[in-house]
């Protein structure tokens, strides 16, 4: 596709005012407009100027435009660096390839429609922790902004985010930041030590010894919302999964926090242990793999 000069359709510089901008877009609009137009070629001169008006007299459009800078001349081939395109969805009409392939969009229509609020998407990690209490982080975009002689450049602005309790795994929030475009804020929870989520209920593997196992024990057990005791009954088994109503991310319903019982064998590493678990062996005689072994 071959670079446009948008400001030189419009006859107009770099720097000029929307006004400026405004008042030669309807001199030329009126001059080329093909129901009273006696110039040659109007009908393309009329949607060239519309193309250029279009981009020029949005704040968004003419800063991204902007910032291809003057690396390209008129007629020259252009190639839009990776990530230009800004993808509004709405309908143009008769624009060209050069327009399109630096804000995206299909040209259906005959009449021109004002484009929609441009969406982008983004992640951002936080603890559970975080997404258990609710949490507010701090992100920096670049904005259009215009100055004081109307010239529109691409500013950092810093937006205070509020990430409220209960948010879960691919959750999108929301962000309106002004100048018709909407950032989407994925989340993305950070591996924890203790603790996965699945949704809104939360799982801890607990590790119990064999004897808290099979005579049964109290707890206590680690949640989001702080400490509980939990009681685990006589004969619990590896794997075994126990449920705490209510404790896992808010919402509604709440999620559930599960904790899985994982027995842990202590090692014998002394001669004091080694003998004890002979006499357990020779005490509690038994084949976990008994059922196995059978036809």
């Amino acid at each position: 596709m071959e670079y446009k000069d948008y400001y030189k359709t419009l006859g107009v510089s770099r720097d000029a005012t929307q006004e400026e901008i405004k008042r030669a877009y309807r001199k030329l609009a009126r001059k080329y407009h093909p129901d009273v137009s006696k110039e040659n070629n109007a009908e393309q001169q009329f949607k060239e100027v519309g193309e250029a008006y279009q981009v020029l007299s949005d704040s968004e459009k003419r800063a991204a435009y902007d910032q291809l800078g003057t690396r390209w001349q008129a007629g020259e081939e252009f190639r839009p660096p990776p990530g230009w395109e800004i993808h509004s969805g709405g309908a143009q009409f008769g624009f060209s390839d050069f327009f399109e392939g630096i804000f995206g969009g299909p040209r259906h229509s005959t009449h021109q429609r004002p484009f929609q609020r441009t969406e982008q998407s983004t992640k951002i990690a936080i603890s559970l922790e975080e997404a258990y209490q609710g949490t507010t982080r701090i992100i920096e975009l670049q904005v259009p902004e215009r100055n004081s002689t109307g010239q529109v450049r691409m500013s950092n602005r810093k937006l205070n985010v509020k990430i409220p309790k209960g948010v879960i795994q691919g959750q999108k929030i929301r962000l309106s930041t002004g100048m018709g475009r909407d950032i989407y804020l994925e989340i993305e929870f950070q591996a924890h030590r203790l603790y996965r989520a699945e949704k809104r209920d939360i799982y801890l593997t607990l590790p119990i010894t064999p004897w808290e196992a099979a005579l049964g024990c109290t707890v206590a057990v680690p949640t989001l919302g702080g400490k509980v005791t939990m009681k685990i009954p006589a004969g619990s088994e590896s794997g075994q999964k126990m449920r705490l109503k209510g404790r896992g991310l808010s919402g509604n319903p709440p999620g559930d926090h599960y904790v899985v019982l994982q027995l842990v064998t202590p090692k014998a590493n002394s001669s004091a242990a080694k003998a004890f678990y002979k006499k357990m062996a020779e005490e509690l005689p038994y084949n976990p793999r008994a059922n196995m072994l059978t036809g």
